[in-house]
């Protein structure tokens, strides 16, 4: 699969600005300036950005806790996402939800969950959904290694498998659940096997590789806009930071240095604008510029969210179902 030139630099775009924002809140948070918690994404950039980079306007995702990279694939406004850190009520839910619980239902982000694996079976209704509506339209779950041994883990797959519904599972496999290795907490090393279970195809990419994952999502959504039901995709990847900002040391008292030096070598990200040189698609002037334009968006965003009220008292009653 041959992509377009304007593709490759869409796919770059994407994945310098989830790091920029990410690294932006790197600084905010230790100002103090964003309440609660924040995951951060960095290092998994080419996940994000190489499955959405398939999608319509119209499809739906579903995220997790370390969302913010799904949701600014996905086409959320930056300001919004900012603003909603900051808990004010510009933000994406009105300052209430924070850094785990930014949704747009107009460009199909059915919301980031502080559940593990909570967004599974959302993304299950929201395929039974399309098939009811006889539309094409697919639905992409982002899911960790952790929740891949949950219960809604497989009732999901399992669903979405009986009824050949268009969902697309993914699993960021970054072989930490919090600060359990993988191999401390699954006898398999791919997750991606357990789709036989299900009688779904099972997928591994190096997830730090966006063209890997392009390419391995781009065939997933076109057997389900076609109605050949679900695919799981592993994607084998690394977070750079610790399990949120506060983990002490990036998470270095359950992990080595020198398996983060490792993995930070690996940086998906470098790679590709090495390859994008070599290949002729940009120059590394051109390159510079996306990071100059990108990082006065991010200085917009935080001037916006600065200048946002926080929500009254009295709001705490608005948005809630009873």
């Amino acid at each position: 699969m041959k992509l377009s030139k304007n593709k490759l630099i869409e796919l770059y775009i994407t994945m310098k600005k989830i790091r920029l924002f990410e690294e932006r809140i790197v600084d905010l948070y230790a100002k103090g300036v964003v309440p609660g918690l924040v995951h951060l994404y960095i290092g998994e950039e080419a996940v994000a950005a190489g499955v959405c980079a398939t999608l319509r306007d119209d499809d739906y995702i579903t995220s997790t806790h370390r969302g913010h990279g799904h949701v600014i694939a996905k086409g959320a406004e930056i300001k919004l996402m900012m603003a909603e850190l900051f808990g004010k009520k510009t933000g994406y839910c009105k300052g209430k939800g924070g850094s785990m619980h930014i949704a747009d239902m107009d460009r199909g982000i059915l919301g980031a969950n502080g559940i593990a694996g909570g967004g599974l079976p959302i993304a299950v209704g929201a395929g039974w959904s399309a098939k009811w509506r006889n539309t094409d339209q697919v639905v992409v779950s982002f899911f960790g290694d952790g929740s891949s041994n949950n219960g809604t883990f497989h009732e999901s797959l399992n669903l979405a498998s009986v009824h050949r519904l268009p969902v697309i599972f993914v699993c960021e496999n970054n072989l930490f659940g919090i600060s359990v290795c993988q191999i401390k907490h699954q006898a398999i090393t791919d997750v991606a096997v357990r789709a036989t279970g299900y009688d779904m195809p099972g997928v591994v990419v190096d997830g730090n590789n966006v063209l890997d994952v392009f390419k391995a999502a781009a065939k997933a959504v076109m057997r389900a806009r076609a109605g050949e039901g679900p695919t799981l995709i592993e994607c084998k990847t690394y977070r750079w930071r610790g399990h949120h900002e506060g983990d002490p040391n990036q998470g270095a008292r359950y992990r080595t240095r020198e398996e983060i030096e490792a993995w930070k070598k690996k940086c998906p990200i470098e790679w590709f604008s090495r390859q994008l040189i070599q290949d002729g698609v940009a120059t590394a002037k051109k390159l510079e510029a996306v990071v100059q334009k990108i990082d006065a968006e991010i200085d917009a965003a935080v001037a916006y969210a600065n200048e946002s009220e926080f929500p009254a008292c009295e709001d705490m009653f608005e948005d809630v179902y009873v």
